[in-house]
């Protein structure tokens, strides 16, 4: 008996994933919640003190916070690598476009037995220019059961907003929201929905939400909504609200899932895609005035909170500055739901960690960036590996980030101690390891250097 006990723990320890596949009605459900343009900075339990979050902020406590984890600087880049578990240089060809034939983590959880369904921000057809924009079964090739989206093949001219009177797709028909319907309360209600259909079997939400994208408008919970001429009128100052109404949108799938008796057998999962918009300035308890950093390849362009929650599973209180970048998402939930660990992955999973505390620690991320989009909001294009305290560019440049947040201290190779000179030699060995590219710098941002 002891034997067999032990062979248990042993596989529990290597391949938790294994052992929920083997019990009927083990395996969780699983809700992953990604907030648009929200930096590390803006939550509570991060040290934030311009915004009001208090259901993260709890969700924090109730599950582990990691400290340390990395996006890319931009929307679609950073939501195909999530999704599919691989480096961009691989498979990021265009912006708002998720290449044909790759697989995401939904594809294996369907292919797992979960009922599957994402609500929200979509931005992974292309445009208009990309053959295959207005195919409106996508989302179900890349593993979704059903969609609520907005930015989902439909040309620009009558994409709409998607905040106040929204459009978006819903299973393969178009809709446009009435003024006093309100984006985000649409796509709430259609998880709650797929939730209550969907119960009694394994399911998986994946909710990209629009907030707090710019354009910075009122929510139904501001006053200026009462003024309908109001609800279309961008203001910074609208920012925190919006940040609470997110928070409050959390706290009622959290609430749903409590009313269902599904909250003890649900893995809650929240981060955000890159980091504050450049506009908003925020105060932080460590940082004090804190700059968005969004399309930018500094930490508050890639700096991004993450939390994740599974009542009486994971244990609470646990605060881990173990590095997580978004390749690791794919194999984690691929793992809690028991359906193995893809081959075709540059991520490490953290179910391990989650559920026992203990697992082997990523040393480094890497991050590779180039947006493939013109404009002028991108700030840097190039590759970066670090780890918790040092941080090497593909141009060279190394940083001690632990003590140099803004990277305004270059540190030249000559001038390193000699356990810094081999950390350097380590991650430029990483970077020289990569295939070539050639980063597509906009003609504002090269105009610009050589001004």
């Amino acid at each position: 008996m002891e034997r067999i006990a032990t062979i248990v723990i042993i596989l529990y320890l290597s391949f938790p994933g294994l052992l929920f596949s083997q019990v009927p009605g083990s395996r969780p459900n699983i809700i992953v919640i990604m907030a648009d343009d929200l930096g590390y900075e803006c939550l509570g339990v991060n040290g934030g003190l311009s915004y009001a979050t208090p259901i993260l902020d709890n969700l924090a406590k109730g599950g582990v916070r990691f400290t340390n984890c990395y996006s890319l600087p931009l929307c679609t880049p950073s939501r195909v690598q999530l999704m599919t578990g691989k480096y961009s240089y691989r498979n990021y060809v265009a912006f708002e476009y998720l290449k044909s034939g790759e697989k995401t983590f939904a594809n294996y959880l369907r292919d797992a037995g979960y009922a599957t369904c994402i609500a929200g921000k979509w931005q992974l057809n292309g445009n208009e220019h990309i053959e295959g924009f207005e195919d409106l079964d996508r989302a179900y090739r890349f593993g979704f059961d059903e969609y609520c989206l907005w930015k989902y093949a439909v040309p620009k001219s009558e994409k709409g907003e998607r905040y106040t009177a929204p459009v978006y797709q819903k299973n393969g028909k178009l809709f446009q929201g009435t003024p006093d319907e309100y984006g985000p309360d649409l796509f709430g209600d259609f998880i709650l929905d797929f939730i209550d259909r969907n119960k009694s079997q394994p399911f998986l939400v994946y909710y990209p939400m629009v907030l707090v994208h710019a354009p910075f408008l009122p929510t139904p919970k501001s006053s200026e909504w009462q003024q309908a001429a109001l609800r279309t009128q961008p203001d910074t100052s609208h920012f925190a609200d919006m940040v609470t109404y997110m928070d409050d949108a959390v706290g009622r799938i959290l609430s749903h899932l409590e009313k269902r008796e599904l909250l003890d057998n649900t893995v809650i999962i929240f981060t955000a895609d890159n980091g504050t918009h450049i506009s908003i300035t925020s105060r932080t308890t460590t940082q004090g005035a804190y700059n968005g950093g969004k399309g930018t390849m500094r930490n508050a362009g890639t700096h991004v909170p993450l939390i994740v929650s599974w009542k009486g599973k994971i244990k609470p209180n646990t605060v881990t500055d173990r590095l997580v970048e978004f390749n690791d998402f794919l194999p984690t939930l691929t793992d809690l739901a028991g359906a193995g660990l893809p081959p075709d992955t540059d991520g490490k999973s953290l179910a391990e960690f989650l559920l026992t505390g203990k697992g082997p620690e990523r040393a480094q991320v890497l991050v590779h960036y180039d947006p493939l989009k013109g404009g002028g909001s991108e700030r840097r294009y190039g590759r970066f590996v670090r780890n918790k305290d040092y941080k090497l560019y593909n141009d060279g440049s190394f940083y001690r980030v632990a003590n140099d947040e803004w990277e305004e201290n270059r540190l030249p190779f000559d001038h390193l101690s000699n356990k810094e000179k081999k950390l350097y030699r380590k991650f430029q060995s990483t970077l020289d390891g990569l295939p070539p590219h050639a980063f597509k710098q906009p003609a504002e941002y090269v105009k610009s250097k050589t001004n």
